[in-house]
């Protein structure tokens, strides 16, 4: 019997948090392949070939496809509309204006409101979204999409080429406080060419700039001529997907209802709600008590804490390697972390093994750069940093490092080698890494303090301040290897990508070439030479590549597991009449 509540009830501390920039321009979210028109054309040959060599890394032992469910004991049956899906997060949101925002929680609700003119689809090609197919010159440097004409906002208003101008004209605004500028300052020319035709041109080649345009678009009848960073769709957005936006409770949940007249087709799950959990063991009890259909377990959970004839009966989870990094970063305005000797002895010092056994339980791939292994831009030449705590004291004592009053603490002009790693409240597994590097880094002198923050003031006044000494945080891995905006050295002001403050003009350089040719041997030498940088420089300690471990309840249907994940099919998802747990009320 279903139950009468609108929605599971909250009983939850308000307040969460999140992994920092786990989507800069690719989440898990819905997709569904359109029918397009292929181009016989250098630039999507290029784009094709480089999805295909991305695809082949997702198989085999340097990049798994997605497992199937554990335990496949529910038997098919006809799709149905109707239930609740609740997915818990120890982040809350912070604006849900896409365009605004840098966190992944927003950017998966966004996911879901929200669409692209272009997306991925399940087997990491590019497909059309509100775009339903487009047309590219010979050499490259103009696209002309062809809108989709069946699109209304969810205010009802019809979807036009406008939007697609004022979401480009809005992004490009230097008044825009916005960290993804740098892909559409690329484009020369913008213009309408009719309701359902918007034309983009490019003085030089410009690999990304299909892909690019999967950024969301905006409803241009409801910002435009306003003050986008003063505008209430921030807490209360209007999109175009297929599903709309209901409320939003601060640090508690955010409901979504679906859109029974998104131009795909009505989703068959009629509500999502997502629940700020900000502690993993709180939110696992929850699933376990069934209050929760969906979340993403730690290691720990998945290897053993759900192996018990509860979670067989109930749950189906997956495991894949993610298309993401965790990494220690330095800032690199304190002086401390601006010898490379020192940056270099630090990843020495850190044992990446006994994280990758001790704290991911094996779950996860040692990282040596910002590419997943399997991919075409991955560079598997570069210098590694093997633990090794000689080499670490070596290297601190080249920079002038050294414990000079045999305390066990190094100094170095009568200041000792101290400072403070801050991360996430509610992750768990980055806690535990930066217990062991705290006590690694001991082992070779250095002090380390730990400081775990609450999301939002972790992001707000931590990290978009540059008010920290290390952070252990973790990004996406974007399918096109663009790293223009993460590492570009223009890409440092508050509130942007680039918040070590990294600087490298060879690496800045090498980003402008990489992004401004269609030439795919060019490309993979650009890439090539920036891991060799960054292999030597060492602005980051890479730590690791984790695999994804979703768990869901059985009884949704419909999850397909591709290269891409398991969430791109989500309006397909379904739950049969007979298992139906919740009704929406809307």
């Amino acid at each position: 019997m279903k139950k009468s509540m609108t929605i599971p009830a909250l009983s939850v501390n308000p307040s969460g948090d999140a992994v920092c920039g786990d989507n800069k321009t690719m989440t898990d979210v819905i997709t569904m392949q359109h029918s397009i028109r292929r181009l016989s054309h250098p630039f999507m040959a290029l784009l094709i070939a480089a999805i295909l060599i991305v695809s082949w890394g997702c198989s085999g032992e340097q990049g798994r496809a997605p497992e199937a469910g554990s335990n496949g004991k529910k038997a098919p049956s006809a799709p149905a509309y109707g239930d609740i899906i609740v997915e818990g997060s120890i982040g809350d949101a912070s604006n849900l204006i896409p365009v605004l925002s840098t966190d992944s929680t927003s950017h998966s609700i966004s996911g879901l409101v929200f669409n692209g003119l272009v997306k991925y689809d399940k087997d990491l090609d590019l497909v059309g979204d509100l775009a339903e197919s487009w047309d590219i010159s010979d050499d490259g440097l103009v696209i002309t999409f062809h809108l989709r004409r069946d699109v209304r906002w969810h205010d009802g208003h019809p979807f036009t080429a406008d939007d697609v101008l004022y979401t480009y004209r809005v992004t490009v605004d230097p008044k825009t406080p916005t960290a993804y500028a740098g892909d559409f300052l690329k484009v020369s020319k913008a213009e309408v060419v009719d309701p359902y035709t918007f034309r983009v041109t490019y003085d030089k080649p410009f690999a990304p700039a299909l892909p690019s345009w999967a950024a969301a678009v905006l409803p241009a009848h409801l910002l435009e001529g306003k003050d986008i960073t003063q505008s209430p769709l921030s807490r209360h957005p209007v999109g175009t997907g297929p599903y709309i936006f209901k409320e939003w409770v601060t640090g508690q949940k955010i409901v979504l209802v679906s859109n029974k007249d998104y131009f795909e087709g009505r989703p068959y799950i009629d509500g999502y709600i997502l629940r700020i959990i900000p502690d993993m063991a709180t939110m696992f009890l929850e699933l376990r008590a069934q209050g929760v259909d969906q979340m993403n377990l730690t290691p720990l959970q998945y290897t053993r804490q759900t192996e018990t004839p509860l979670f067989r009966k109930n749950f189906n989870k997956y495991r894949y390697l993610s298309f993401s990094y965790t990494y220690l970063g330095y800032n690199l305005e304190n002086p401390l972390f601006q010898d490379r000797r020192v940056r270099q002895a630090i990843s020495h010092a850190v044992n990446k093994e006994e994280i990758i056994t001790g704290v991911l339980l094996g779950l996860g791939k040692i990282a040596t750069g910002p590419f997943k292994p399997g991919t075409w831009a991955h560079n598997p030449n570069v210098r590694r940093y093997p633990y090794d705590p000689e080499e670490s004291r070596k290297l601190l004592a080249e920079a002038g490092w050294r414990d000079t009053d045999g305390d066990g603490l190094l100094d170095r002009g009568g200041t000792p080698f101290s400072f403070e790693i801050i991360t996430n409240q509610g992750n768990e597994v980055r806690a535990k890494c930066a217990e062991i590097i705290q006590r690694r880094l001991a082992d070779v002198g250095i002090r380390v303090e730990i400081r775990v923050v609450e999301w939002a003031a972790f992001i707000n006044e931590f990290i978009n301040k540059k008010r920290f000494d290390a952070t252990i945080l973790g990004w996406t891995v974007t399918l096109d290897p663009d790293l223009y905006d993460v590492w570009h050295s223009s890409k440092t002001k508050p509130g942007e990508l680039n918040f070590i403050s990294y600087r490298n003009e060879e690496v800045d350089r090498l980003l402008e070439e990489g992004r401004s040719t269609f030439d795919m041997k060019e490309r993979k030498r650009c890439y090539d030479r920036i891991q060799e940088i960054f292999s030597e420089d060492q602005p980051y300690t890479f730590l690791y590549y984790p695999d994804s471990l979703p768990i869901i309840s059985a009884r949704f249907r419909g999850i397909k597991p591709a290269p891409l994940g398991i969430g791109y099919n989500f309006i397909k998802w379904y739950v049969p009449e007979g298992e139906q747990k919740y009704v929406m009320t809307r």
